[in-house]
């Protein structure tokens, strides 16, 4: 048996090689978008052509989300808490967990590769600063990060049971969580937080999920380009 806290074949590393997206598995393609914008016909197409590109690119641009819905991800995630946080905000995907009721194996602490400042004019956002010293800092991050593992152990050897054993682990805690959601609310996710607005840290992650799913789906890809987007 595989262990889930460790990254699929198809995977992006991110935040430094300390968090990873893989893509576990998909329901669907491109036709399948366009045979279900089509299904009033009654007619089922196997291959893509110019005419659904078409069409494709018309459902995306005019907010027509409903046949996008027929394509669906599954993303297995490895992130800290408070990015998990952010994400299950996100109430149209389905989550499942690992969970430390069950389970104190594996346990990994994010430290940040690089400080940023807080802005002056947004509470929710921060700034880099290349000439902020945050060598110390970060070294304090990683110690607070053991001596929370420390005491979380000295609890559980205490016979403390793990679901209070676990309140004393931060923030920054990595977490592991399978995701599932179809295409119309991957691309609203996308847009969110692949923005100049988003928090560096969940940004990665929207970036590496559009390198994991542009390969299923090069032409809805193809016209977000086409607005001058990444992908």
């Amino acid at each position: 048996m595989e262990h889930l806290n460790v990254p699929p074949d198809n995977h992006v590393m991110v935040l430094d090689n300390q968090g990873w997206v893989g893509l576990i598995d998909h329901l669907g393609n491109e036709t399948t978008i366009v045979n279900a914008a089509r299904v009033s016909f009654g007619k089922l197409k196997k291959e893509m052509d110019d005419r659904d590109v078409g069409l494709l690119e018309y459902l995306i641009a005019n907010k027509h989300t409903s046949p996008l819905e027929h394509l669906v991800f599954t993303f297995s995630i490895h992130c800290p808490l408070f990015v998990r946080g952010q994400w299950h905000r996100h109430r149209t995907w389905s989550y499942n967990e690992i969970s430390r009721r069950y389970t104190e194996i594996d346990l990994e602490f994010y430290t940040p590769p690089a400080l940023r400042r807080q802005a002056e004019n947004n509470r929710q956002a921060s700034v880099a600063d290349a000439d902020f010293d945050d060598r110390g800092l970060r070294e304090k991050i990683a110690a607070h990060n053991q001596t929370s593992f420390a005491l979380y152990n000295e609890l559980l050897e205490a016979g403390v049971c793990r679901e209070q054993a676990r309140g004393v682990l931060p923030q920054n805690m990595m977490v592991t969580f399978w995701g599932t959601v179809d295409l119309s609310n991957l691309l609203h996710f996308l847009e969110l937080r692949d923005s100049e607005h988003a928090q560096w840290e969940i940004r990665e992650y929207a970036c590496a999920i559009k390198k994991l799913i542009k390969p299923y789906i090069p032409h809805v890809a193809a016209y977000f380009e086409k607005q001058g987007q990444i992908w």
